[in-house]
């Protein structure tokens, strides 16, 4: 049956973000659904984000489409534009290869709960506007191309 049992598929607030990078997301909850349902040429995440939690740093992808929708709670959306309120039922799409760096912060005192769509070349990479790194399909390293020795998380 294509109905997925939410409540069997592990949660996890694994990164692998590097030191210091790590401490914002801490209180990033998610669910893996895309393996769980079968799915292979898309990632589906079920996502908490805590009180004060962040679902990543500003970043951006080359080869991946990004797709957000907001199920309860609220989060502030940051990208290059500014500063925008996503409430239950808001979406927000990231199309690949456009360099405009974002991520959700709860900023209330209330979990919010999204379901996050990412398609496209997971081995592709990206950066992030206001840390010094970038990312290929499994590491991350610095902006002028040194390694931080850390493997991002599928």
């Amino acid at each position: 049956m294509p109905k997925l049992d939410l409540e069997a598929i592990p949660q996890t607030n694994k990164t692998g973000y590097p030191a210091p990078f790590n401490a914002e997301v801490a209180g990033r909850w998610y669910r893996r659904l895309g393996p769980a349902g079968g799915l292979t040429h898309m990632g589906v995440s079920h996502v908490v984000l805590k009180p004060g939690a962040w679902s990543s740093h500003r970043h951006w992808h080359d080869d991946e489409d990004e797709f957000i929708v907001i199920l309860s709670g609220e989060a502030e959306l940051v990208d290059d534009t500014g500063v925008h309120l996503l409430r239950a039922g808001d979406c927000a799409s990231f199309p690949a290869g456009e360099a405009n760096g974002h991520h959700l912060r709860n900023v209330s005192d209330q979990p919010c709960v999204l379901i996050a769509v990412g398609a496209g070349n997971r081995d592709g990479g990206g950066g992030y506007s206001d840390i010094d790194m970038m990312f290929s399909g499994d590491s991350y390293f610095h902006k002028d191309g040194t390694p931080y020795g850390a493997a991002r998380t599928p």
